[in-house]
């Protein structure tokens, strides 16, 4: 926080007078773009391939989680600031592993708390070792889970 703080030019009271948490900070930070990979999300879920659908949103998520410095330490932590739009993201989750339950190519036992858990693993790999390692887990965990190969990676 003293170095965001230093950053911007103000007092390290000034910005914890506005966000008095890190997770405070970060949700604010996100809140729009958030709001664009929830809309993104939404499209993919109307889309054709429910598999594929999946697939993609799963990368997305890790793509946009893993873009913030620590943001996957502050969701595994269960920051409050951030519940909200973890709700959203677990409640599309569901939707996507509904979907593609129904349409027969996705594991009966995967549910929506297995892909959020699983994105926030590859995010957190994408952010310590490498965006080629967390492909390769995103790989190995989707084709377990899917019925049918999932696409490539799409990073």
């Amino acid at each position: 926080m003293e170095g965001v703080a230093r950053r911007a030019g103000v007092a390290i009271g000034t910005l914890y007078g506005h966000f008095p948490t890190r997770a405070a900070l970060i949700a604010a930070l996100l809140e729009q773009r958030t709001a664009e990979l929830l809309v993104h999300g939404e499209e993919l879920a109307k889309g054709g391939d429910p598999g594929r659908a999946l697939a993609e949103w799963v990368r997305a998520v890790v793509r946009h989680a893993a873009a913030y410095q620590g943001l996957t330490e502050q969701l595994a932590a269960g920051a409050a600031e951030l519940s909200e739009s973890c709700a959203e993201l677990t409640a599309l989750c569901d939707g996507f592993t509904e979907r593609a339950r129904a349409a027969g190519v996705l594991r009966g036992d995967t549910t929506g708390a297995d892909l959020f858990t699983l994105m926030n693993a590859a995010a957190w790999s994408r952010e310590h070792d490498t965006p080629e390692q967390a492909d390769r887990l995103l790989d190995l965990a989707l084709t377990g889970m899917l019925t049918t190969a999932p696409p490539q990676t799409l990073a």
